[in-house]
C-alpha cells in the first residue's frame, strides 16, 4: 500500500466520537484564529486528521460544523468562567472574579477577540442560526451577571446587570484590537464604583 493509500486507512480507522472530537477540536482552533470564513472543509480534515468522507459524515455542511463550532465555544467558555467565579467566597468577589477571569483569557497566547462577536460580524446578517447562537451566548453571560449582582446585594440587578455587560463586552474588543491599556484591570474598577453605589453597605447591628 502506498503512502497516501496507508494514510487514508489509518483515518478510516477512526471511530466515531473520536472523529467529532478531532473535528470540532480542529475547527474551533481554525475558525478562532482565521475566521470563519477563510477555513474549508479540507483545512479542517487535515487538522483534524480524518477523511473528508468522515468529516462529511460527523457533519454534512460547513453550517452544521459552525453551529456545533458555536455550541460547544459556549460550553467551554461558560463552564470555565463558572469555575473561575466559584473559587471566590463573597459575593462581591464573584462579580468582581469576572474581570479576573477576563484578565486570564487576555494573555492567553492564542486570544483572538470574542469567537461571537466575531462570528456574528462574519455572518449574522446572512445566517439566522449564527446569530441566534451569538444572542443566546451574551444572553447567557447577562443572567450569570443578573444573579451574581442580585446575590451581592444590588437594589437594581437589572440596571447593574446591564452596565457590567457593557463593561465585559467593551474590555474584550479593547483587548482583542489592543485600543486601551490593562482593559480587564480598568474595567473590574469601573464595575467596583458601579457595585459600591448599587449594593450600599448594611446598617450596623444594634
Amino acid at each position: 500500500m502506498d503512502t497516501q493509500g496507508a494514510d487514508t486507512a489509518r483515518r478510516g480507522r477512526i471511530d466515531g466520537d473520536e472523529a467529532r472530537r478531532r473535528i470540532l477540536d480542529a475547527a474551533e482552533r481554525l475558525f478562532y484564529a482565521r475566521g470563519v470564513q477563510a477555513v474549508g472543509m479540507d483545512q479542517i480534515r487535515d487538522a483534524a486528521g480524518v477523511s473528508l468522507k468522515r468529516l462529511y459524515q460527523c457533519y454534512p455542511s460547513k453550517d452544521v460544523l459552525v453551529e456545533a463550532y458555536l455550541e460547544h465555544r459556549d460550553r467551554r467558555w461558560n463552564q470555565a468562567l463558572a469555575e473561575h467565579v466559584g473559587r471566590a467566597a463573597a459575593p462581591r468577589e464573584r462579580v468582581t472574579a469576572v474581570f479576573g477571569f477576563l484578565a486570564e483569557w487576555f494573555e492567553t497566547a492564542d486570544f483572538r477577540g470574542c469567537s461571537f462577536i466575531n462570528a456574528f460580524g462574519e455572518l449574522g446578517p446572512t445566517s439566522p442560526p449564527v446569530a441566534a447562537a451569538a444572542r443566546a451566548h451574551k444572553r447567557r453571560l447577562r443572567e450569570r451577571l443578573g444573579t451574581l449582582v442580585t446575590e451581592a446585594g444590588a437594589a437594581d440587578p437589572d440596571v447593574l446587570a446591564d452596565q457590567l455587560l457593557l463593561l465585559v463586552e467593551g474590555a474584550i474588543v479593547a483587548a482583542a484590537m489592543g485600543t486601551a491599556t490593562g482593559p480587564a484591570e480598568r474595567a473590574r474598577s469601573a464595575a467596583l464604583a458601579l457595585l459600591s453605589a448599587a449594593c450600599p453597605p448594611a446598617p450596623p447591628g444594634r
